[in-house]
């Protein structure tokens, strides 16, 4: 079969990920429908399991809108695939600054920030301009936002103001342009098969947060006074630690997030062979995107705290209609560039 595959062209290697991905995510969706509607008939679980299928649901769904999304960009070409993501970012960053307070000084910046910044930044992309387009939001537009919002004449609340305008520039438009940059990067003898890289750094990141995710529902942190928790193995006590930061998140701990380090950059140094990286820089590399993307997704939560919302598209429906897009994507729009950087740095690209 490795040899099969080995002997298949670039693009058909690519699509043969594809199809295996969509593959094992139908027969999780099919298994997933047939235990939801077996407990319909027949309700045999309480609610804390009920709780936990939804929530796996809600991750499945998020990995096939991924999945989906990664697909069309490949199969349309870097050049739509620029495009799709560029709109990815127009509404996440819309999702954002809804329900982030502005006021009426703000609006030549928000036109600025939509309208000039966000296709700027995706233009370069393109054009493969890396040396510019990693610096043009950082440097130039960190400077140009707070000059046209002070040419507005408004001086309340500025700082305040033009910091959360800027964060939500850096981690829609900046994090998100990272992606479609993966797909331009020219290693020597791996020619057509960008598309894998950015397969591994969604699968890593994405597995990270599963697992993560998995291991805090199943091992609910308990109060050492009560029984159940005298009851459970040695690895469940282990595993259930208080929270680190609970008026940030109440299933963030240091074990199941060292845990969920581990199981991804395992899984990520096991798909060395589909990517231009060894063994080791595989594992180095999985390791790197999963540190970025699950510190990013524990500052979105912070940021979401201080909104006072349970997620960015609250019960589900997204107040911009992009269905809650920041909650599917947040992590990767901080692995993205971490990773990018870091494959760019090391290799010499």
């Amino acid at each position: 079969m490795n040899a099969f595959l080995r002997n298949l062209s670039p693009t058909h290697q690519v699509a043969a990920l594809f199809l295996i991905v969509f593959g094992v995510l139908t027969l999780v969706s099919i298994a997933t429908l047939g235990v939801g509607l077996r407990e319909r008939r027949n309700a045999a679980h309480g609610e804390a399991w009920l709780r936990e299928l939804s929530d796996f649901r809600a991750l499945l769904r998020t990995t096939w809108f991924m999945a989906v999304v990664f697909w069309i960009g490949w199969a349309l070409g870097p050049g739509v695939a620029t495009l799709l993501f560029a709109f990815i970012a127009f509404f996440a960053l819309r999702e954002f600054i809804t329900l982030s307070p502005t006021r009426r000084g703000d609006h030549r910046s928000l036109i600025l920030a939509f309208f000039m910044v966000l296709p700027i930044q995706f233009i370069l992309v393109g054009t493969a301009r890396f040396d510019l387009f990693t610096v043009f939001i950082p440097v130039y537009v960190f400077i140009a936002i707070p000059v046209v919002s002070a040419l507005a004449n408004d001086a309340s609340q500025f700082l305040e103001r033009n910091a959360k305008l800027q964060w939500g520039i850096m981690v829609c438009v900046y994090g998100v342009s990272h992606v479609p940059a993966l797909l331009l990067l020219s290693f020597p003898g791996y020619e057509g098969k960008s598309a894998f890289l950015v397969f591994f750094l969604v699968f890593v990141v994405q597995t990270c947060m599963v697992v993560q995710h998995l291991i805090a529902r199943r091992f609910a942190y308990l109060p050492p006074d009560e029984a159940d928790r005298a009851r459970r193995s040695m690895l469940g006590r282990w595993l259930a630690r208080e929270p680190f930061a609970p008026n940030v998140s109440r299933s963030f701990n240091w074990a199941s997030w060292g845990l969920g380090m581990a199981i991804a950059s395992v899984v990520g140094a096991a798909m060395s062979f589909i990517t231009p990286f060894k063994f080791g820089q595989a594992l180095a590399m999985a390791l790197i995107a999963c540190v970025a993307g699950s510190m990013g997704h524990l500052v979105m939560k912070a940021l979401k705290r201080d909104r006072g919302i349970p997620n960015w598209g609250q019960k589900g429906v997204g107040v911009t209609g992009a269905n809650g897009l920041l909650d599917r994507v947040d992590a990767l729009c901080f692995a993205a560039p971490v990773f990018f950087h870091s494959v760019r740095w090391y290799f010499g690209l």
